[in-house]
């Protein structure tokens, strides 16, 4: 018999900024982690009643290997949680949740708690060294080039010019400031503690405040690796594109962060009995693929299809939740379907807090389920695209 997956709360770290010098760094991921499950646990939630714990993470090696998910389970004393680490690249954690409201409705589990976890201070992008990345023929074959190629393509195929980049860049920080200033922004972020003490209790990343001049004056950031190969790749499949102007700069496109989320996710029986209140549910989900060497488009094929699929319209939605995979996927998405920054990110996203990875999606989720309760709102979407084409979106409805 189906269920509806509700979530019934819901936790996530303050970003830090992904670098030696972030505030996170001294912190591993396993304990941001079972810091969240030590959160949760005050909150109410019951370990024995866990069934598992699902959690996105991109690179899964050093301090990110050996299943994170079960290992946390252990540290955190959940000894009975079984726990399994997925991987979709950027989509990770948002596909965590979505594995887990599948299994929900199914009637396969009652309560998981589900997110995502990525440090990527300590463990940097392309660590794992997968072929993908590292094996020259099989790039090639897959057409695997760097996101911000992917994302220089597309702000050619649509005519982009810098100018625009630069003022999505500025107008997501700004969001993002006033969010933070009036305390929305903080409604489910747990302050990380190391020692007793609190190392971090806001996104770090929002530090730093370009002026228009700083963002103009900024060099583009992908121009060096298209030159040495990757262009070549990308118009391989993409011809008609001509010669790509690489307009995206480190202030448009997303930061590398450091962070974690974690969502609890029920059916209702379970939810009565543990005194869980029920905040929203998981009403659909869409996972898929799209063309690897545009790539980015994805979480936006994703949302086009789990609309279709709820029979709504993009009209209907309250809030989108999309991750900012640079700033001409986000000019593209909202032109697409029509959508301002009143429900685009209205409190800002990845290029202005930062982007770490394996959690992204499952902090999107979390925050738009605060955007609703806040707004008084009843639709909203999360939705992310990752690298080789990957897309993860889910339709989120807040419950009166």
């Amino acid at each position: 018999m189906s269920s509806d997956a509700l979530i019934l709360d819901g936790r996530r770290t303050p970003r830090g900024k992904g670098s030696p010098r972030g505030a996170l760094h001294a912190v591993p991921p396993l304990r941001l982690v079972t810091g969240l499950l030590d959160a949760l646990v005050a909150r109410g939630v019951a370990p024995a009643a866990v069934d598992d714990l699902l959690l996105g993470c991109a690179t899964q090696v050093d301090d990110q290997g050996a299943d994170l998910a079960r290992t946390a389970a252990l540290v955190a004393g959940w000894d009975a949680v079984p726990g399994a680490t997925i991987n979709r690249f950027c989509a990770s954690g948002l596909d965590a949740v979505a594995v887990a409201a599948a299994r929900i409705r199914a009637g396969d589990a009652a309560l998981i708690v589900a997110g995502g976890v990525e440090s990527t201070s300590r463990v940097p992008i392309f660590s794992d060294r997968g072929p993908l990345y590292a094996d020259p023929e099989v790039a090639a074959i897959a057409g695997s080039v760097h996101m911000g190629i992917a994302a220089d393509l597309i702000a050619t195929i649509d005519r982009r010019d810098r100018a625009e980049l630069d003022a999505y860049a500025a107008a997501t920080r700004a969001r993002a400031r006033a969010a933070w200033a009036d305390g929305r922004a903080a409604a489910s972020v747990e302050p990380v503690r190391r020692d007793g003490a609190v190392v971090i209790e806001h996104d770090e990343l929002l530090d730093h405040d370009p002026t228009p001049a700083q963002l103009a004056a900024l060099p583009p950031a992908f121009a060096e690796a298209g030159a040495a190969g990757q262009d070549v790749i990308a118009l391989a499949r993409h011809p008609a594109a001509g010669a790509i102007r690489h307009l995206h700069t480190r202030a448009s496109s997303p930061a590398l962060a450091d962070g974690a989320a974690l969502l609890v996710l029920g059916d209702a029986a379970t939810a009565a009995r543990l005194g869980l209140r029920p905040r929203a549910r998981v009403a659909a989900t869409v996972t898929c693929a799209d063309d690897p060497v545009l790539m980015l488009t994805a979480g936006q094929t994703a949302v086009e299809r789990l609309l279709a699929r709820a029979g709504l319209r993009a009209a209907d939605v309250d809030v989108f939740g999309f991750a900012e995979a640079f700033a001409a996927l986000c000019l593209r998405f909202q032109g697409a379907l029509g959508c301002g920054a009143d429900r685009f990110n209205p409190d800002g996203g990845t290029i202005a807090m930062g982007h770490a990875f394996g959690a992204t999606g499952a902090i999107l989720a979390l925050d738009v389920v605060d955007q609703l309760e806040q707004r008084g709102g009843r639709w909203g979407v999360a939705a992310v695209s990752g690298a080789a084409g990957v897309g993860v979106a889910a339709l989120i409805e807040r419950l009166p």
